[in-house]
């Protein structure tokens, strides 16, 4: 008898250790998320740790990453020093067409990426005026994107202009050193130059605007599935938050991405948060964003772009969650 019940405890010891440890597989070790300063959603969850209260009865830490760009999200993605990443719409197409097996599965904001900026004295005065001019601009962001847009759309190419590849801050620096003639700007850098150097805005089209899609990786999202929902969640929480505290949010803009409050104010007033569900608004906006993708030979020849954004946003998550 004594032997029967030892057998019995050890199986059940057995058993409990293989649940233990089943349960231990579908939770990840960490969840790693970036901030941006375009991201303002992002700044808020870091402010109040929500994300880690969300996590902190299951032991899982949280990682934040600060992304300078949508090309250094999309970096960190692909190498796996991320989970979620911030990005613009069309920046992320560019980047799954090109092998980065990510999934758009929630829209954080419409940030302000869609204008092209030079010197409060500069002469220039329209997209056309840029014809052999030096222009920055971050390569694989939507800023760069929209530059190009704006040039096919005035006839031009961008073997017209001289392109100078810097990331954003460095573009700002470069355009009020006077090293460029213009930039193709983002918020809250943009926001920054205008007020406090006097920096104008020459061209803007928001009806050129990608969104601001927060991202993860198809390994991420098949193997942790719940936690996909429990991020989305915490996003939700923070953009109900923001349209009801905007004074509240500017100020915590402000301290976290260390601008003055009125640069924070206007980055605001041109960030629009009212369409979280990636669906049939953004899939327009970037069908209609694709060709430049293929006219300047982004993407392989023979890529069908249209099948890639079809690919690329996926609501599952976000219309389980939002209401």
């Amino acid at each position: 008898m004594s032997r029967l019940l030892t057998r019995i405890a050890v199986s059940a010891l057995s058993l409990l250790a293989a649940v233990a440890t089943a349960g231990a597989a579908e939770q990840p070790r960490e969840i790693r998320v970036d901030y941006a300063y375009y991201s303002p959603p992002s700044l808020v969850l870091k402010r109040f740790g929500w994300l880690e209260q969300e996590f902190k009865a299951d032991n899982i830490p949280v990682k934040w990453v600060l992304s300078q760009g949508s090309n250094r999200a999309l970096e960190f993605l692909n190498s796996g020093s991320i989970d979620f990443g911030s990005t613009a719409g069309l920046a992320a197409v560019l980047s799954r067409a090109n092998g980065n097996p990510i999934k758009g599965v929630y829209i954080y904001s419409r940030p302000e990426w869609t204008a092209l900026v030079v010197p409060k004295d500069s002469p220039i005065k329209s997209v056309k005026d840029l014809k052999g001019r030096k222009v920055a601009a971050t390569k694989g962001t939507d800023p760069y994107l929209f530059l190009l847009r704006s040039l096919h759309q005035e006839g031009l190419k961008k073997t017209d202009i001289e392109h100078a590849s810097l990331q954003h801050a460095d573009g700002r620096t470069a355009l009020e050193q006077g090293k460029v003639d213009a930039w193709a700007g983002l918020d809250p850098l943009m926001a920054a130059s205008e007020i406090d150097a006097g920096s104008r805005l020459i061209y803007r089209n928001v009806s050129f605007n990608t969104y601001g899609f927060l991202n993860t990786t198809e390994s991420f999202s098949r193997q942790y599935p719940e936690h996909v929902k429990r991020v989305i969640a915490s996003y939700e929480k923070a953009r109900k938050w923001i349209l009801a505290n905007p004074e509240e949010t500017a100020k915590i803009v402000a301290e976290e991405a260390k601008l003055s409050l009125p640069v924070a104010k206007l980055q605001l007033t041109r960030n629009e948060f009212s369409n979280p569900v990636p669906g049939a608004e953004h899939i327009r906006a970037l069908k209609a964003a694709a060709p430049i993708l293929i006219e300047e030979e982004l993407v392989k020849r023979g890529t069908d772009v249209n099948k890639v954004i079809d690919d690329l946003v996926d609501p599952t998550w976000a219309k389980a969650i939002v209401r």
